[in-house]
């Protein structure tokens, strides 16, 4: 019933925002006299920005684009290609390429969250590493567009499928390697998967390993997302955020988190500063500064794009990572096979935090570097990105000009 209801509002909502865009466009062309409504008042322009935020806040939205068509290094611009060389269900393998990298250049792995957003949130993050790097990113799928004959996706099989992309990636670099990079999420099942590969010996183990703003040990800082966690039994979970996809979806039948539910959840945490937003939109469009205006439309069309992810992985993730803790207690099992940190002997870690990070707070992510106990101190570093908050580790300024740098230098020093 939950997805129906959001299903029925969204169409409601779809229609009012076709309208609202309709009512916005009549409103600012100077052709119709409804644009000199109110006289010096200027309520015509008033009126239409007004519509233009509710237009832009209400419209339906899927999986944007990546949308990377060059990149510059070292003062020249070289066209970005951009491919699929590995299609799973839940998930593929996209690389990132370009003429200006050597035959030598380091194979980074960024594997994406699956946390309600689509990989494109981390657009700028791609963008910058394959300055240097030939990039590939894990490109989740939208849990409601896969069929249910595809069977389940849990925790262990997201380990299964970023074993199964740095195996694929090595294969084809055998002597230069790969490196791999978790942006939050999943830095628990990345952390676990190059364990695993340490302990078997593979060659697919990455040279290094880069965690960003990731729930290693959540007893650290906690923060609203941990204490939410951990005030409420996984069966609150299971039986209040939990739904069933409708039919008219590929996937229909399929239990999942919605995408819908984690926005709204996005949004409550800093509602405040999202009613701002829009509201420096408002006066950006009023007096027709259509560039102060198009930073914030370009932030939200991504942010507001959301999708599901599978109950299992969900549930799963809430109890192993945020209730029990289980990589940090050394109770955490792949497939039944105890995970033992103490065996990352050859892979590198980076563990990078953001000061004013509200969603994995300070000390979360180092704490990465104080359970691989088998590793040699100078394969261990730690930066702290001063100022920058979660989603200014891997996007923005501060991202570009001083953490991407570090990033760069440490690949560089661990090949």
């Amino acid at each position: 019933m939950l997805y129906n209801a959001h299903e029925l509002q969204r169409s409601w909502l779809n229609i009012a925002s076709a309208w609202a865009s309709i009512g916005a466009e009549m409103l600012s062309n100077p052709v119709l006299p409804l644009n000199y409504m109110g006289g010096y008042l200027g309520l015509g322009p008033m009126a239409a920005s007004a519509l233009e935020v509710f237009a832009h806040a209400t419209a339906p939205r899927g999986k944007p684009e990546f949308g990377i068509e060059s990149v510059s290094v070292a003062g020249a611009a070289y066209p970005v290609t951009e491919a699929i060389v590995l299609n799973r269900p839940f998930g593929d393998l996209r690389r990132f390429s370009h003429d200006g990298l050597g035959e030598d250049a380091p194979r980074l792995l960024i594997v994406a969250p699956m946390s309600g957003h689509y990989a494109t949130l981390l657009r700028g993050t791609v963008a910058r590493m394959l300055e240097s790097c030939e990039v590939y990113i894990t490109d989740w799928a939208d849990a409601r567009d896969v069929s249910l004959s595809e069977g389940r996706f849990d925790l262990d099989d997201y380990i299964d499928y970023v074993v199964a992309f740095l195996e694929h990636i090595a294969a084809r670099n055998a002597a230069g390697g790969v490196h791999a990079m978790a942006v939050c999420q999943p830095s628990v099942p990345v952390f676990a998967a190059t364990a695993l590969l340490n302990m078997h010996d593979s060659p697919a183990a990455p040279r290094t390993l880069t965690m960003m703003g990731g729930p290693i040990d959540t007893r650290e800082s906690p923060t609203t997302v941990n204490d939410l966690a951990m005030e409420r039994p996984i069966e609150w979970f299971r039986q209040s955020v939990i739904a069933t996809v409708p039919l008219q979806y590929r996937g229909a039948g399929r239990r999942v988190y919605p995408g819908f539910l984690q926005l709204a959840g996005f949004m409550s945490m800093n509602l405040g500063n999202h009613l701002m937003s829009h509201w420096e939109m408002f006066k950006h469009l009023t007096i027709g500064d259509q560039e102060g205006a198009r930073g914030t439309k370009a932030f939200y069309e991504e942010y507001r794009s959301v999708c599901d992810m599978t109950a299992e992985f969900y549930l799963q993730t809430v109890e192993e990572v945020f209730q029990k803790h289980s990589l940090p207690n050394g109770t955490f099992r792949h497939r039944g096979e105890a995970i033992d940190l103490a065996r990352i002997e050859d892979t590198a870690l980076l563990a990078i935090e953001g000061e004013r990070d509200d969603i994995s707070g300070l000390g979360q992510t180092r704490a990465a570097l104080e359970l691989a106990t088998g590793l040699a101190a100078r394969k261990k570093r730690y930066l702290l990105a001063e100022g920058a908050g979660h989603y200014g580790i891997f996007n923005g300024s501060r991202w570009r000009e001083k953490i991407a740098p570090a990033v760069e230098d440490w690949i560089a020093a661990n090949r």
